[in-house]
């Protein structure tokens, strides 16, 4: 197999003092992290900043994320990250690791992905989170860039609460993918489909209630202490609009 093999690696703990430390944040290769300026609540904040084009075709690329208990972190990327054809038709892996503790807080916000003609990646994001956690977690997957017929993308989410999988979701579109994917049950000619996974104790007792979001998005309560929000959009900025209304409904 050919391709750079690169994992990032990000640590958050409660600093004593009402802060966030991050004992960890380790860079490699094409995934340079960087601390930026905190927010409030005592909360760290680092942007993953992509050091060369990618992922190509056979790279294995994977990001960790660990937040302790009082902690509070958000990460986010200095760009949209664009998966490209390589050299070799081997595909491209991008692999997303997140634990949370109880009292442990994190918001996962990366620029969209985008997935370039000629291209083959597939994305795994896997959250485990422990009952008193919560997360805001936006994943946006736009098929090509303008006037360009997109790669083969293919993404996994799962979420766990307390060891109990609360969401299991696959979506495959582009070239190879099952059939349907641009049909009027999947992206219905759409070319920017998201998501966005807000977990909160709070929801376990008052589930939030499914609704229709515009158009083209709906909100979904889940199995457990955490509410969906799935949408489409003709393209990246008219589906982020969505899934920031869409937050700021959830308050």
């Amino acid at each position: 197999m050919s391709g750079v093999r690169a994992t990032a690696r990000i640590g958050a703990r409660a600093d004593g003092r009402g802060g966030t430390a991050l004992p960890v944040l380790d860079s490699d290769g094409p995934l340079a992290l960087r601390r930026t300026r905190g927010g409030d609540r005592g909360e760290a904040r680092v942007v993953l900043v992509g050091a060369m084009s990618g992922p190509l075709g056979g790279d294995r690329f994977a990001v960790e994320a660990a937040v302790g208990s009082g902690a509070r972190l958000r990460v986010g990327s200095a760009a949209a990250t664009i998966a490209l054809p390589g050299q070799t038709k081997d595909e491209a892996r991008y692999d997303v690791r997140i634990d949370v503790a109880d009292d442990g807080e994190l918001h996962w916000l990366p620029e969209p992905l985008i997935s370039a003609k000629g291209s083959d990646l597939h994305v795994a994001t896997r959250a485990d989170l422990a009952p008193g956690a919560r997360l805001v977690l936006r994943e946006e997957q736009v098929l090509g860039r303008a006037g360009e017929e997109p790669g083969r993308l293919a993404s996994r989410l799962v979420v766990r609460v307390g060891g109990r999988v609360v969401l299991d979701q696959e979506l495959a579109c582009g070239p190879g993918a099952p059939g349907g994917w641009d049909g009027p049950a999947v992206l219905a000619g759409h070319r920017a489909v998201g998501q966005l996974l807000v977990v909160r104790p709070e929801f376990g007792d008052r589930p939030v209630t499914a609704r229709v979001l515009g158009e083209t998005a709906a909100l979904v309560p889940l199995a457990g202490p955490a509410a969906l929000v799935t949408a489409v959009a003709a393209d990246g900025l008219r589906l982020r609009r969505v899934l920031d209304e869409a937050l700021k409904s959830l308050g």
